[in-house]
């Protein structure tokens, strides 16, 4: 009988899903949309031009430049042309356009030669004057056109440089927010939600884009850590939609950057402090040029009748020897709201007539707010601006352009006989005003010389003013005779006599002082052109004059020294005494063609120059809190530097043998472009320089962190001191992780070694290494009595290290924020 012998069923085996192979997208879908979407990106952001530029025309420059530069990147890379060499060729397409479209002179119509870059030059050079000039929106001229085409063709090549070539889409966050931080700041109004709605959405296209493709490429693969989920290629959606509403709602709540203020419909606006438009530099210099520039309208005055007056914006208290006078150091005083009843002026009894004046700002965008005589009331000025009876200024704490406003003033002007007979004993004034200290020797013996007869305190000022006159040699001239002496005000009164108002009232005011006379410097405009029942004031009305204290019953009143032929001075009745030859103000000795100005430009915030006084090299004082003029060319000289690093990070690894050298360039060139961002930042203030340095050094830190570390752990394997075969395999793991493969801590040695090598492609010579690594670590662990540590070990570590860097390269990304810092492995 045969047994027939029957085996076990098996187990049922554990459903395994099988991996479904997913069809790759065509290869023109991968290379066509991320360029598309950087080019969708930058015409989205571009938008937000529309706050500082009038129309809608210059968006068309701008989508043409867009596709030009996309277009040129498509087409060079599909033949696998080298990224530099598409960038470059995406700047000389856009410099193609730019001779093409705005000259008249280029070869063939398109290429530039010397011609057209000198009609570039004068082109560049209009439109920048247009936008020192103008207020936002500027219009749409050709200039304009030009320079927006030109700066939005680089943010193109830029974004797509690092969306596509680079391919990093999340880097293209910090251009874009530079082309919108550029309008946030020169609007007088807040931009419009809308702009920022689609920048951000298309900035989360491009990023869900990049997402899409990174996930098809390695849906294949078995890529750890990037899960199987679809789902992941949204995360860059939700997250840039989520930071959008948070933004927009924070906004609205918190601070009025960046948008309108308020969500669509809630019913405010916002009130931005734009830099468009003129104000005067808070300084006078004692050397320098005068920088007269184009004439721009600044004021229309109404009810001035023929009466001529100097308008003051503010005044100067404070000399600081060799250099000229400022405001005095810190902040402004409080003052008393401008908008209500405000304290009488020095002076002024409230006796005399009062007179409506009507101002109305044309092109005046600064602190100050100028207006006539002894002030008695305001209309017509929001909350905000405050005015200072002891320094006579009406001031607000940052720039504006302001709305039209009435005075209320008092023109009445003493009469020679009351400034004779004013009183000389105790004044109930600041002592600020008499200081003074470093005057040479020689301006004090001409000063006593000049008012040797003098009695009164009018005597003394006027035998001062009547000594600026041509019979004494004075020359009213936009630029300073070239220095001869070390001091400058000794200069100037003995020996070069040569200047413009900053330089005779700043004399003036200091030969006051040396008297014991209350002096201040008082900054405005003079009487301007009358235009029928109006009076025109312009740039090329800038002033700068003295004011002396005569006590409370007359207060301050004006002296002003400047020789001029114009016919826009004002000598008061006071100083007329019949001789054209011995009034300053109607000398007629001078042949230039404008008036005395002082320097006439944006200012800053109402706070002193702290000294800063670019008077040499015939330049003005830079705005408070800026850089002096040696950082803009040093930020030149570091940008091409920069250039020239970055050009040699991608070239010079396939030419140079030292391949060490060449490892340093790409951080040198970082370098170089952050301290020349940093430079810039510092040219327009340094608050800006310290938030950006704040900024670069928290993105720095996790890399800094991550290269003390590794270098630490090469010091001790190549000291071979105790413990370095852990220190050597603990920085392998770090490597690994880095490069976005991390090994789980419970894999043994061994284990961990074969995925090194086999997701990382070590070659032959780097598998050898790591073999050695994993042997010498193993005996470190487990046989620890062996011995001091092997000499092999150094050789072979760094052996392992240069075949990852040959075969699987890190990522900028995994460069400035490692892994291994933020996911540290748990010690075994």
């Amino acid at each position: 009988m045969t047994t027939t012998h029957s085996r076990p069923p098996s187990p049922p085996r554990p459903h395994v899903p099988q991996k479904r192979y997913v069809q790759p997208p065509p290869a023109w879908r991968s290379s066509v949309l991320a360029p598309v979407a950087a080019g969708i990106a930058t015409l989205c952001a571009s938008t937000s031009l529309t706050g500082v530029v009038g129309g809608a025309g210059w968006l068309g420059y701008v989508a043409v430049t867009v596709v030009l530069v996309a277009c040129t990147g498509l087409a060079l890379r599909s033949i696998r042309t080298p990224v530099l060499v598409v960038g470059m060729a995406q700047l000389v397409v856009v410099l193609l356009l730019i001779t093409g479209v705005f000259t008249g002179s280029g070869i063939l119509a398109i290429i530039p030669g010397p011609s057209a870059f000198a009609e570039l030059n004068d082109v560049l050079t209009a439109a920048f004057d247009q936008i020192r000039t103008g207020l936002p929106p500027v219009e749409p001229t050709p200039p304009i056109l030009c320079l927006v085409t030109i700066a939005i063709g680089m943010v193109a090549v830029l974004v797509d440089t690092l969306a596509v070539a680079a391919s990093a889409p999340a880097a293209t966050g910090l251009v874009l927010l530079c082309v919108y931080a550029v309008p946030a700041s020169l609007s007088d109004s807040m931009l419009p939600w809308w702009t920022f709605l689609l920048g951000a959405a298309a900035f989360a296209g491009l990023l869900a884009v990049d997402g899409n493709h990174r996930h098809r490429r390695w849906r294949n693969r078995d890529a750890p850590g990037l899960g199987g989920s679809p789902a992941a290629a949204s995360v860059p959606v939700v997250v840039v939609s989520l930071a959008l509403v948070c933004g927009l709602v924070a906004g609205a709540a918190i601070t009025a950057v960046g948008t309108v203020g308020r969500l669509p419909g809630s019913g405010h606006n916002g009130q931005g402090s734009g830099s468009g438009g003129l104000g005067v530099n808070p300084f006078t210099s004692l050397r320098g040029m005068l920088d007269q520039g184009s004439t721009v309208d600044l004021f229309k005055v109404r009810g001035l009748g023929n009466d001529k007056r100097l308008l003051r914006a503010f005044t100067l208290d404070t000399y600081r020897p060799n250099q000229g006078w400022s405001l005095p150091d810190g902040p402004m005083p409080a003052g008393y709201p401008a908008n209500q009843t405000l304290p009488a002026a020095p002076g002024d009894d409230g006796t005399g007539e009062s007179r409506q004046i009507q101002i109305e700002p044309v092109n005046w965008v600064d602190v100050w707010l100028p207006f006539y005589g002894a002030l008695r009331g305001l209309q017509g000025v929001p909350s905000g601006w405050f005015y200072d009876p002891a320094s006579g200024a009406v001031f607000s704490e940052r720039k504006q352009h302001a709305q039209p406003y009435t005075e209320t003033t008092s023109l009445a002007e003493p009469t020679k006989d009351q400034l004779e007979g004013a009183s000389t004993g105790n004044r109930d004034i600041s002592s600020a005003y008499t200081q003074i200290s470093g005057v040479d020797p020689r301006v004090v013996a001409l000063t006593e010389q000049l008012t040797a007869g003098a009695t009164t305190t009018f005597d003394k000022a006027t035998a001062i003013w009547r000594y600026f006159t041509a019979e004494n040699g004075f020359t009213y001239d936009t630029q300073t005779a070239s220095a001869t002496d070390s001091d400058a005000l000794a200069d100037f009164l003995l020996k070069g006599k040569r200047g413009f108002c900053e330089q005779f009232a700043s004399a003036m005011g200091v030969m006051l002082r040396v008297l014991g006379i209350p002096s201040r410097v008082a900054v405005g405009f003079t009487t301007g052109y009358s235009d029928g029942d109006t009076r025109m004031i312009t740039s090329q009305d800038a002033h700068a004059w003295v004011e002396v204290y005569f006590g409370d019953d007359l207060g301050w009143v004006s002296f002003d020294p400047t020789p001029r032929s114009d016919g826009r001075g004002y000598v008061p009745p006071y100083l007329q005494s019949g001789s054209a030859s011995s009034d300053p103000s109607a000398s007629d000795s001078q042949e230039v063609p404008s008036v005395s100005t002082s320097h006439v430009a944006p200012t800053g915030a109402p706070t002193a120059q702290n000294g800063e006084t670019g008077v040499n090299g015939g330049q003005q004082a830079s705005a408070p809190g800026s850089a002096p003029g040696w950082a803009g060319w040093i930020a030149l000289v570091i940008v091409l530097m920069a250039i020239v690093l970055t050009a040699g990070a991608f070239l010079a690894p396939r030419f140079a043998r030292d391949k060490g050298f060449t490892r340093w360039l790409p951080l040198a060139a970082a370098g170089a472009w952050i301290v020349a961002v940093l430079l810039s930042a510092w040219l327009v203030h340094w608050s800006l320089a310290l938030i950006l340095l704040v900024l670069a050094a928290i993105g720095l830190a996790p890399a800094i962190v991550r290269e003390l570390q590794r270098q630490k752990r090469r010091r001790a394997v190549a000291a071979h001191e105790p413990g370095s075969a852990s220190a050597a395999w603990a920085e392998l793991l770090d490597e690994c992780a880095d490069r976005g493969v991390p090994i789980g801590s419970s894999e043994t040695v061994r284990t961990a070694a074969q995925q090194v090598a086999r997701q990382h492609h070590l070659d032959q010579p780097g598998q050898e290494d790591l073999r050695t690594v994993v042997g010498l670590v193993e005996r470190s662990w487990y046989a620890p009595a062996a011995g001091t540590e092997d000499p092999r070990l150094a050789e072979a570590f760094e052996g392992v290290r240069e075949s990852l860097r040959r075969n699987a390269p890190v990522s900028w990304r995994g460069r400035l924020f490692p892994r291994s810092v933020f996911h540290r492995r748990k010690p075994e």
